[in-house]
C-alpha cells in the first residue's frame, strides 16, 4: 500500500508541477481559457481523448459491463463517432470563427434572449459532467488507498486537486498533462486487462465462469438497440456543441490542427471502452456481490502494486483532465456570457481572468453537492448530455440551413429542449421512447421547423 500511496503522491506532484510550469502562460484570458489558441495536434487529441476517457468511459463502462457485458464498451465507440463528426462538420468552423462559447454564437446570429437561455442550459450540462468526475475520483482513491479514504473522502480530495490544478494552469495544464495521462492509461489498462484474464485462468475460463442469463458477448441485446443508438445520438449531439469539445477546438493552433486532433482523438478513445468492459465482466466473476461502480478499481487493485498504482493514478489523472476543461467550460460560460455580457461589459482582461478563476472555484465547489446526490455514472451523464440536442440543431441549422433560421429559433428551440428534459425527469408519462435523447430530437426538430414557419425575421448567414 505504501507503493501505491507513493505513486499517487508522485502523480499529484507532477500535475501540480505542470500547472505551475504553465502558470505564466495563463495570466491573460486567452492563455487561461484557450491555451493562447496554440494547442498542437497531439494536445488536441489528448484533450478530447481525456475528456472522453473520464468517469463514464472507464469506471462507468465497467459498471455497465458488470451486468450487461461487452456491449458496454460501445459507449466509447459512440464517443469516437462524435469526435469524427466534430472533425468533419464543426471543429474547423469553430476555430475559424474564433467563438468562445455556444451562447456567444447564438447571440452573434440570433438575439440576446437566445444567448441567455443557452448559457443557463449549458452551465447545467457542464456541472452534471463535473460532478461525475468527483464520483469516479472517489471510487478510485477509496479502492487504491482504503486506509486513507472512504468513498466520500475520496470525492472531496479529488475535488480539491481537480479544482486546484485548474485554477493554476488553465487549459494549458490539461493540454500538457493529458498527453502523460492518456499514455499511462493505455499502458496500464492494457497490462491490467491481460493480467486479470490470466489470473482468472485465461479467456476461455473467464467466458465459462460468467453467470448464465446474460448474453455477455452480444454487442446489442443486453442493453437493447434503442439504448445503443441513443448513446451514438447523444455523443454525436454533445460533441458538436458541448462547451468542453468546443473550447478544445477553439484552442487549436488552426483549423487543420483542430480537425486532425479530433480524428486522432477518435482513434485513441476507441479501444479503451472494450478493455474496461472486459475488466467489469471479470469483476462479476470474481466478486459477484460487489458494488458495480467499484468493479474496475477493485479488479485493478488485485494486481501487482506498481501496475495497480500507475493505472488507477492515470485514470484519476484522466478524470482531472476531463474535469479541468469542463470546469473551465463552465467558468467561461459564466464569465463570458453572464458577467462580461450583462454585469460588467467594460471589464479589463486582467479582471476578466480573475473572474474566470473565481467562477471555476465556486462552480467547482458547488458540483460537490451534485456528486453526493448522483446515481449511476453513465445514466446520469447521458441524461445531462441530452440537453445539448437543442444547441446542436440550432448550430447545424445556422451553418448548413441558414434559410430556415429565424431570430427566435435559438430561444424557442432551446426552451423546448429544457422543458422536454424537465418533463422526462418528473412526468413518467413522457417516457414514450427508450431514451430522452430521442424525445429531445423530436421536440426540438419540430420546434425548429415551426419557428421557421411562423417567424418571418431571418438571420444573417454564417460565414
Amino acid at each position: 500500500m505504501s507503493i501505491q500511496l507513493g505513486i499517487v503522491i508522485l502523480y499529484v506532484c507532477i500535475l501540480v508541477g505542470i500547472s505551475m510550469y504553465v502558470r505564466k502562460r495563463t495570466l491573460n484570458s486567452v492563455g487561461f481559457l484557450f491555451a493562447g489558441r496554440g494547442l498542437t495536434t497531439p494536445m488536441v487529441a489528448a484533450n478530447i481523448t481525456a475528456t472522453a476517457v473520464g468517469a463514464a468511459s472507464t469506471i462507468g463502462v465497467a459498471e455497465n459491463a458488470f451486468t450487461h457485458g461487452i456491449s458496454a464498451g460501445l459507449y466509447n465507440v459512440a464517443w469516437a463517432a462524435g469526435a469524427i463528426v466534430m472533425a468533419f462538420l464543426a471543429a474547423g468552423k469553430y476555430r475559424k470563427m474564433e467563438c468562445t462559447t455556444i451562447p456567444e454564437f447564438f447571440e452573434r446570429f440570433y438575439d440576446k434572449k437566445g444567448r441567455i437561455i443557452a448559457v443557463l442550459g449549458m452551465i447545467t450540462v457542464q456541472l452534471v459532467i463535473t460532478s461525475l468526475q468527483y464520483i469516479a475520483g472517489g471510487a478510485i482513491l477509496s479502492s487504491l488507498l482504503p486506509q486513507f479514504f472512504t468513498f466520500e473522502q475520496g470525492m472531496i480530495v479529488s475535488a480539491i486537486v481537480f479544482i486546484g490544478t485548474t485554477l493554476i494552469g488553465g487549459l494549458w495544464f490539461s493540454g500538457i498533462s493529458n498527453i502523460l495521462s492518456v499514455t499511462l492509461i493505455y499502458i496500464g489498462v492494457c497490462i491490467s486487462t491481460f493480467t486479470i484474464i490470466q489470473k482468472q485462468g485465461g479467456w476461455d475460463q473467464l467466458v465459462l465462469s460468467l453467470p448464465a442469463g446474460v448474453a455477455w458477448f452480444d454487442p446489442i441485446a443486453p442493453l437493447g438497440l434503442a439504448t445503443v443508438i441513443g448513446w451514438f445520438v447523444v455523443m454525436i449531439t454533445q460533441t458538436l456543441t458541448a462547451q468542453g469539445p468546443v473550447q478544445i477546438a477553439c484552442a487549436a493552433a488552426d483549423e487543420k490542427t483542430a480537425k486532425r486532433g479530433f480524428l486522432w482523438g477518435a482513434v485513441m478513445m476507441f479501444p479503451i471502452g472494450f478493455l474496461c468492459a472486459i475488466m467489469g465482466m471479470a469483476a462479476r466473476v470474481a466478486h459477484p456481490a460487489l458494488n458495480a461502480t467499484l468493479a474496475l478499481p477493485n479488479m485493478i487493485m488485485g494486481l501487482e502494486p506498481i501496475v495497480a498504482g500507475v493505472t488507477l493514478a492515470a485514470l484519476w489523472a484522466a478524470d482531472i483532465g476531463t474535469c479541468s476543461h469542463i470546469l473551465l467550460a463552465a467558468g467561461t460560460l459564466f464569465s463570458q456570457d453572464i458577467y462580461k455580457r450583462f454585469i460588467n461589459p467594460r471589464i479589463t482582461d486582467h479582471q476578466y481572468t480573475i473572474i474566470n478563476r473565481w467562477a471555476v472555484l465556486l462552480l467547482g465547489l458547488g458540483t460537490l453537492w451534485m456528486a453526493f446526490n448522483a446515481s449511476g455514472i453513465v445514466k446520469t451523464m447521458l441524461i445531462g448530455l441530452s440537453l445539448t440536442t437543442a444547441f446542436t440543431i440550432v448550430f447545424l441549422g445556422t451553418i448548413f440551413l441558414p434559410g430556415l433560421c429565424r431570430k427566435n429559433t435559438a430561444f424557442y428551440t432551446t426552451a423546448a429542449g429544457i422543458i422536454t428534459l424537465i418533463c422526462w425527469q418528473f412526468i413518467p408519462a413522457t417516457h414514450v421512447v427508450a431514451h430522452p435523447i430521442y424525445l429531445e430530437w423530436i421536440v426540438c426538430s419540430i420546434t425548429f421547423v415551426l419557428v421557421a414557419l411562423i417567424d418571418s425575421q431571418r438571420i444573417k448567414h454564417a460565414s
